[in-house]
């Protein structure tokens, strides 16, 4: 049976190319991209497969309906997810990532909606940035987040 090290939610996206991207992450990883509606693209869009190259094909991805069933599908439910949101109070690398976790990111114009970041405080994180910027990339931000739960496992 699959057990991916982490999982990766997109709550709403909207580009088809981060998606695309996300899922090549994802594969390196051996981690699970999960996707909650709606999104901003069908899956079969060819710039989803375009930017997830040739990888798209051992990604391991489910698309749920809403909150409620992706909680419902979730492996661990005692374990708490990982919200990443620019208004996050912690730094993403004071967090204490284990494997099996779920790091949660929201679409690209809105972020994630108040009513999952206001649940627990404690577990939403930033990935600091100058306020030059207005955000990261939702791929970048992605990648360095899966990649800092791996170093913590990896780099005791």
């Amino acid at each position: 049976m699959y057990s991916p090290i982490l999982h990766i939610v997109l709550h709403e996206p909207e580009i088809p190319e981060n998606a695309g991207n996300i899922g090549r992450t994802c594969v390196a990883l051996g981690a699970k991209l999960w996707m909650v509606r709606p999104l901003g693209f069908r899956i079969e869009d060819r710039r989803v497969r375009r930017s997830g190259m040739d990888y798209w094909q051992h990604l391991v991805w489910e698309a749920v309906d809403d909150w409620g069933a992706l909680v419902a599908r979730l492996p661990n439910s005692d374990r708490k997810p990982w919200f990443f949101s620019k208004s996050g109070p912690r730094l993403y690398h004071t967090a204490k990532f284990q494997r099996g976790d779920v790091l949660v990111f929201g679409s690209e114009s809105r972020g994630l909606p108040r009513t999952l970041l206001d649940g627990d405080p404690q577990q939403c994180v930033r990935i600091p940035i100058r306020p030059d910027a207005r955000s990261l990339n939702l791929a970048v931000a992605v990648a360095v987040a899966a990649y800092e739960a791996q170093r913590q496992w990896d780099c005791p």
